[in-house]
């Protein structure tokens, strides 16, 4: 088989297209590098610039590499910047899956692999989350995840297409330092950001109902999130009679609260400012946790790695991109290309 992965240039796509070629699948990476980054790729993963929303483009890509089946990970994912452009989150991720479907439907392909969210559940009061839980996003992100199940389920009905949701929880970590995160908008990142400006990492509410008062939530890394992709890659190219269909949690099935992953990220660093307490913010789930049962019954598949090894990871890909953080300098409040850092949620 040969895999299209979109989004394959960006933190997560990257550690997948890297898996699939690793362990011998044939693998063409579509990105439009607004946020991805080629050199994550090695030379020998063909890359296509562009946009997964352009039939024309898609049409040659699909037919060009003889694709057999699509990795669709590529989409907008800031869950503040949804809420503040809600219709260009549904022009990107509805819109440009829709487009994507159609091109795939008309070349053939029949095997099609979407990565979800666990946004789709929005806050659920359970213990574990498992893939009955009712789906009731609070904010556009999630609501375009959804939709884009909907219609990846419906088009897999109508054309006879194998298809699969992975609804990944946390990611974090990094195979290798050139392949981290290179975005500060989840917890890890933010904190480091915080330690490398020598100011105190921010814990968003400390009075939830929970052991330690802070969120708890299941983090996964994402070298296990990219064999998961593979595991079911593979699962969907075994399938004689595409048409079937798989929706998946993908987690550790266990929590780790905020305060307890800034402690862990303090002894990693070696760098010890206390946490400070801010106000909830809005939409904040108490506990967030997947249960994995069903995606270990169905692919043999469990996470390996545990949140330290994630931290340790992530930590030497920060450092690679800011020498001052190692060093124990501090340095001024910007992102990647010296962009000022946003606004970033910690979960």
């Amino acid at each position: 088989m040969t895999w299209l992965i979109t989004g394959g240039a960006g933190y997560i796509g990257a550690h997948v297209a890297r898996a699939m070629a690793g362990a011998g699948e044939r693998v063409v990476v579509l990105d439009d590098v607004s946020s991805g980054v080629p050199d994550r790729l090695p030379a020998d993963i063909p890359l296509v610039r562009g946009s997964a929303a352009d039939r024309t483009l898609l049409d040659r890509v699909l037919a060009e590499h003889a694709v057999t089946g699509v990795v669709h990970l590529a989409a907008k994912k800031q869950v503040g910047e949804s809420v503040e452009r809600p219709l260009h989150y549904y022009r990107e991720n509805v819109h440009g899956l829709t487009v994507l479907l159609e091109a795939v439907a008309a070349a053939g392909v029949r095997r099609f692999l979407f990565s979800s969210s666990a946004a789709v559940y929005g806050v659920p009061d359970v213990d574990l989350i498992t893939e009955e839980t009712p789906c009731d996003p609070i904010n556009p992100y999630g609501e375009t995840k959804l939709a884009g199940e909907w219609l990846v389920r419906a088009t897999g009905r109508a054309h006879g297409i194998s298809t699969a949701c992975l609804r990944f929880f946390n990611a974090a970590g990094s195979a290798e330092p050139e392949l981290s995160d290179t975005g500060v908008f989840n917890v890890i990142p933010m904190f480091f950001d915080r330690l490398t400006r020598g100011e105190a990492p921010r814990i968003f509410g400390d009075d939830y109902p929970t052991p330690d008062g802070t969120c708890v939530r299941d983090y996964i890394h994402v070298a296990d999130l990219a064999d998961a992709h593979l595991a079911l890659a593979r699962r969907l190219g075994e399938d004689d009679a595409p048409g079937g269909d798989l929706t998946l949690n993908i987690g550790r099935g266990e929590g780790v609260s905020v305060r307890e992953l800034a402690d862990l990220v303090a002894e990693v660093t070696g760098r010890t400012l206390r946490p400070v307490v801010e106000p909830r913010r809005p939409g904040d789930a108490a506990r967030a946790v997947a249960s994995a049962t069903r995606v270990s019954e169905e692919l043999g598949w469990t996470a390996r790695r545990g949140v330290r090894e994630m931290v340790e990871s992530a930590w030497e890909g920060w450092c690679l991109r800011h020498p001052e953080a190692r060093a124990g300098r501090t340095a001024p409040a910007t992102g990647p290309a010296g962009r000022p850092v946003p606004a970033a949620r910690a979960d």
